[in-house]
C-alpha cells in the first residue's frame, strides 16, 4: 500500500510538472512575468513618469524574455539580463532625468537641499500644500545638493543634478560595502569565491532589473539610501563591527525615522552573538550619530520639523499626505479620528509582538536579523494611517539581497536544501537556481 503511493506520487501532475520544467522556462516566465507587471502603469497610471518607466520596463522585460527563450545556454542569460537592464533601468533614468520628470519626492528633496544651505534647515516654515512638505530627516537633503551645486541646465549637468542618480550611487556604494565585508569575514578558497562572486553579480544584477528596485531608480529614488545602509548595517552587525555599524545606523536614522527599528534589530543581534558590550557600543554609536546629525536641524527649526516629519507622514498634519495605499491601516485611519487612534493601537500591538519575538528568539545570523527587521518593516507599513505599496521594497529588498550577499549563508543552504521529486529521481539543490 504504501508502495502504491509513493508511484501515485510520484506520477502525480505536480511531480511530472517539475521534471519537465527547465530553468530557461523559469526565466523566461520571471521576465513575462515582469513585463505584465511594467504593462499595468502605461493602461492605468496617472502619473507621467510611472507610464514612461511602464513603456520602457516593458519592452525590456519583453526583449529579456525572448532571449532567455530563443538564444543559446551560454549567451541567453546575460543577454536577456542586458535587455532587462537597458529596458526598465538605464534608458527610463535617462529619458526622465534629461526631461526633468519624477515623482514629486525628487523636487522636495532638492529643494531640501537648496533650504539647508540657505537657512541651516530643510523645512519651510509655512508650507501650504503637500509638496511644500519635507516628510524627512535632515540627511536626505544631502542628496538634493547637487541640484543647487549643478544647476537645472541642459544636458550633463541637468543629469548629473538629478538627486535620483546620487540615491541610487548611495545604494550601489552600500551594497558594494557590504558584500565585500561579508566575503572577507566568510574566507573561503579562491575557486569558491569567484563562483559565490558570479552567483552574486547575477542575483544583484537580477535584483536590481526587476519592478522591486528598477521603478524606484527611475521615478523616485528616495528610498534607496535608506535601504542600502540598512544592508550595510545589517552586514556589518553580522560580523560584529558594532561601532561601524552604529554609525551607518546613524546615517540611515538621519534620512527616515523608518530606520529607527534596525537599531533594536542590530543591538539585539551583536548581543547574541558577543554579549552586551558590542551592543551597548553599537547603540551608542547610533543614538550618539542620530542626535548629532538631526540635532542641528531640530534646534533651528523645531515646530516645522514636528510637524512635516511626524504629523503629516502618519496623516495627522494640516495637509492630506499624498502617501495612501489600501493597507488595513491606512483604510481604518480614512475612516476618522477613531479609525485613526485604532490604526495607531494597531501599530503599537504589532510592535510589542515583534519586541517579544526578538527576546524569545533573537536572531543569530545576519539573515535571521534581516528577517526580523523586514517582517516588522511589513507588518508597520501595514497597519501605519499613512503609506503605499512603494515603502515595502526596502523590507524585501533587505530580506533576498542579504541571502545572496552572504556567503556563509549560501555555502549552508547549499547543502540542505534539496527537493525530492520521487524515489528515483536525483536530488536538486534549489540554491543552483541562479548559480548554474
Amino acid at each position: 500500500m504504501s508502495t502504491h503511493r509513493k508511484d501515485k506520487a510520484a506520477d502525480s501532475p505536480v511531480v511530472r510538472l517539475a521534471r519537465g520544467w527547465s530553468r530557461r522556462r523559469t526565466w523566461v516566465a520571471g521576465w513575462l512575468l515582469a513585463a505584465l507587471w511594467a504593462g499595468f502603469f502605461p493602461l492605468c497610471s496617472d502619473h507621467r513618469a510611472h507610464r514612461i518607466w511602464g513603456l520602457f520596463a516593458a519592452v525590456g522585460y519583453v526583449l529579456a524574455a525572448a532571449a532567455a527563450c530563443r538564444l543559446p545556454r551560454p549567451r541567453a542569460r546575460p543577454a536577456a539580463l542586458g535587455f532587462a537592464l537597458a529596458g526598465a533601468v538605464v534608458l527610463p533614468i535617462l529619458h526622465l532625468a534629461l526631461t526633468g520628470q519624477a515623482q514629486s519626492e525628487v523636487r522636495v528633496i532638492e529643494r531640501a537641499g537648496a533650504l539647508l544651505l540657505e537657512q541651516g534647515t530643510p523645512y519651510l516654515p509655512h508650507p501650504r500644500d503637500s509638496l511644500d512638505y519635507t516628510p524627512y530627516l535632515p540627511g536626505m537633503a544631502l542628496f538634493g545638493m547637487p541640484r543647487v551645486l549643478l544647476g537645472d541646465g541642459p544636458g550633463a549637468l541637468r543629469l548629473l543634478g538629478d538627486a535620483r542618480l546620487w540615491c541610487a550611487a548611495a545604494f550601489f556604494i552600500c551594497l558594494c560595502v557590504g558584500r565585500t565585508v561579508l566575503a572577507r569575514a566568510a574566507g573561503g578558497d579562491e575557486e569558491e569565491a569567484r563562483g559565490t562572486a558570479r552567483t552574486y553579480a547575477t542575483s544583484l544584477s537580477v535584483l536590481v532589473a526587476s519592478p522591486l528596485i528598477a521603478m524606484p531608480i527611475c521615478v523616485s529614488g528616495v528610498d534607496l539610501p535608506l535601504t542600502g545602509l540598512c544592508c550595510l548595517a545589517i552586514a556589518l552587525t553580522g560580523v560584529r563591527r558594532p561601532v561601524a555599524a552604529g554609525l551607518v545606523l546613524a546615517a540611515a536614522c538621519s534620512l527616515k525615522w523608518t530606520a529607527l527599528p534596525a537599531i533594536v534589530v542590530a543591538v539585539v543581534l551583536l548581543a547574541r552573538l558577543g554579549g552586551s558590550r558590542p551592543a551597548v557600543r553599537c547603540a551608542l554609536a547610533a543614538v550618539g550619530g542620530t542626535v548629532v546629525l538631526v540635532l542641528p536641524s531640530a534646534l533651528v527649526s523645531p515646530g516645522p520639523m514636528v510637524q512635516q516629519v511626524l504629523a503629516f507622514p502618519t496623516g495627522r498634519g494640516d495637509v492630506a499626505t499624498p502617501a495612501v495605499g489600501p493597507m488595513p491601516g491606512q483604510l481604518l485611519a480614512s475612516s476618522g479620528s477613531l479609525g485613526w487612534y485604532a490604526a495607531v493601537l494597531l501599530l503599537a500591538l504589532g510592535g510589542t509582538a515583534m519586541a517579544v519575538w526578538l527576546v524569545v528568539r533573537p536572531p543569530a545570523t545576519a539573515v535571521a536579523a534581516a528577517d526580523r527587521l523586514g517582517a516588522g518593516l511589513c507588518l508597520a507599513f501595514l497597519l501605519a494611517p499613512a503609506g503605499r505599496f512603494g515603502y515595502f521594497a526596502l523590507p524585501l529588498f533587505l530580506m533576498l539581497w542579504i541571502r545572496q550577499a552572504d556567503p556563509v549563508h549560501r555555502r549552508k543552504a547549499r547543502r540542505p536544501a534539496s527537493l525530492t521529486l520521487s524515489p528515483r529521481s536525483a536530488r536538486v539543490p534549489t540554491a543552483s537556481l541562479l548559480r548554474d
